[in-house]
This record gives C-alpha cells, sequence and structure tokens, in this order.
C-alpha cells in the first residue's frame, strides 16, 4: 500500500500534464457525444417523484409490523 501511496507522489510535472490532458480531451469527447456523468440527465431518473413528506408514516409502519412479527415469534415460542 505503501508504495503505491509513493508511486503517485513521484509522479513528474510531464505525467501530470499528459494525465491532465487526457482528462480534458475525454471530457470533452464525452460532451459531444452527448454522454455526461452527471446525475441530473441520467436515465434512470426519468418518469421518477421526490419523497412526499410523509415518508416517515411509512417507516414507522414497517418498523411496526416488524415488531409485533418479532413478539408474536417470541411469544409463540415459550
Amino acid at each position: 500500500m505503501a508504495l503505491f501511496i509513493r508511486q503517485s507522489e513521484d509522479r513528474s510535472k510531464l505525467q501530470e500534464r499528459i494525465a491532465a490532458e487526457l482528462r480534458e480531451k475525454a471530457k470533452a469527447r464525452a460532451e459531444a457525444n452527448g454522454q455526461t456523468d452527471g446525475v441530473t440527465d441520467s436515465a434512470y431518473l426519468k418518469d421518477t417523484k421526490t419523497t412526499t413528506s410523509l415518508a416517515w408514516v411509512w417507516i414507522a409502519l414497517i418498523l411496526l409490523v416488524v415488531g409485533l412479527l418479532i413478539f408474536f415469534v417470541v411469544t409463540s415460542s415459550n
């Protein structure tokens, strides 16, 4: 692990510049193709809605049901 950290510290200025140029080229190519890595433009967010203010009620109901199930299992085994 220490060798890996040391390798990244020993990068020369030329290596840093080349890495930065490659990152910029990749970013420009992705934007030109219409591909970005942002979350707001992702296809999986299409047709979704935000959580309502009553989400805590659903969480409380689920916890209550789980608690009751555990209670019934413990009391029925005695």
